[in-house]
């Protein structure tokens, strides 16, 4: 009779492991009320869509991975342990890659596409909290340069409207290729990010400027041999962007308290931008892109000779910063550490940060966020 029991225990509680391994949570990215897309808990994910007229369907998630139908017209896929944090993905309907209808939407890719968070061990930093919260405000101006009407995505820290005579620091945060003005705020969550390292006395109140990273001069010539018309951006953003938030926020306007900051191609437009105004800027951050240094070239003769006096640019500039992660394609690893190298044989003092176990993605980008926020506008 023991040994029945214990065989009965065995098999319920391999019953019981074999449930807990099959049963998953809804993804926080999920439409409200959506049971799928879920997480198992070794991060794999189950996809169930709804298309019995469907001929095929894929989840295009860093990999394709083919659905299945069943009777009812329902397809289900479950893929291989996806990475923790946040990632693109789009489903693949008879060719045509669209939007799960189950999941919200995000610009990035150079389109809107479906996301899913992966839960971190280490997330707790971007989650809200029982904290003074700041606003993310909409900001619509025309653009002389453009000749165009222009959206800044805006963060405000907690308390602003309650002392209208306090000023603040300004960081000009911007996005990758193929995303906008959302995607700091949305897939970066940038606001919970800055909430809880103020509400921790890890960072100073500041206002965070996120602008579209693209802009068009209509009056310049366009390409015509197929490439890209130029983007007067870092223009734009010194001219424009930055006057109009100087008179509509309550800004601190010296170069001491104005930093900016960008991951992938706005990392690239941040030293675009700041290496050749110097005089309006005093903190740097590149995240996954920063100086574009070509194979042998001596980093000194960048940006006009800006880098050639290392005591000189030390004691103008405040916090150099520059990361990567540590899984990224090898040519943007090696491109962002060569030019962390060439930094440090120049003698330009800079903080080097290397995420650990994380590919050209937010979770790099959050990660830094947090490091930068934490060093800029210190007294």
């Amino acid at each position: 009779m023991k040994k029945i029991i214990a065989v009965l225990i065995g098999v319920m509680t391999l019953t019981v492991q074999a449930q807990a391994q099959t049963t998953g949570v809804p993804a926080t990215t999920n439409i409200p009320g959506q049971k799928y897309p879920q997480i198992l808990p070794d991060n794999r994910v189950v996809f169930r869509v709804k298309a019995p007229d469907a001929r095929k369907l894929q989840i295009d998630l860093m990999k394709k991975y083919d659905m299945v139908k069943d009777t009812s017209g329902f397809w289900t896929v479950t893929t291989e342990p996806v990475g923790e944090g946040f990632h693109y993905y789009s489903l693949i309907a008879d060719g045509i890659a669209i939007c799960d209808p189950a999941s919200q939407t995000f610009y990035g890719m150079g389109r809107m596409a479906s996301g899913i968070d992966i839960p971190d061990k280490d997330m707790d930093y971007y989650q809200p909290k029982n904290v003074a919260h700041g606003q993310v405000r909409s900001v619509n101006y025309y653009s002389d340069m453009t000749k165009a009407w222009r959206r800044a995505n805006v963060y405000t820290p907690a308390g602003y409207d309650e002392n209208p005579k306090k000023r603040y620091p300004v960081l000009y945060l911007q996005h990758g290729s193929g995303e906008d003005e959302t995607g700091w705020p949305t897939q970066g969550k940038m606001d919970m990010i800055l909430d809880n390292l103020i509400a921790e006395n890890k960072a100073t109140p500041m206002i965070v400027v996120m602008e579209r990273g693209y802009a068009t001069d209509p009056t310049k010539p366009v390409s015509t041999t197929g490439g890209m018309t130029p983007n007067v951006f870092p223009e734009l953003l010194v001219k424009e962007v930055i006057p109009m938030i100087d008179k509509s926020f309550r800004t601190l306007t010296d170069r001491d308290n104005r930093a900016m900051a960008g991951l992938s191609m706005g990392g690239f437009q941040t030293f675009q931008t700041t290496m050749t105004n110097l005089d309006k800027f005093a903190y740097i951050g590149g995240f996954s892109g920063a100086g574009r240094l070509q194979p042998g070239a001596d980093v000194k003769q960048l940006y006009d000779g800006a880098l050639a006096d290392a005591d000189a640019f030390n004691k103008k500039m405040k916090v150099v910063y520059v990361s990567i992660g540590t899984k990224e394609p090898e040519r943007m690893y090696a491109g962002v550490k060569g030019f962390h190298e060439a930094l440090d044989k120049a003698g330009i003092k800079h903080v080097y940060y290397e995420s650990p176990g994380t590919l050209h993605e937010w979770q790099t980008w959050r990660r830094s966020l947090r490091q930068y926020a934490s060093l800029i506008f210190k007294k």
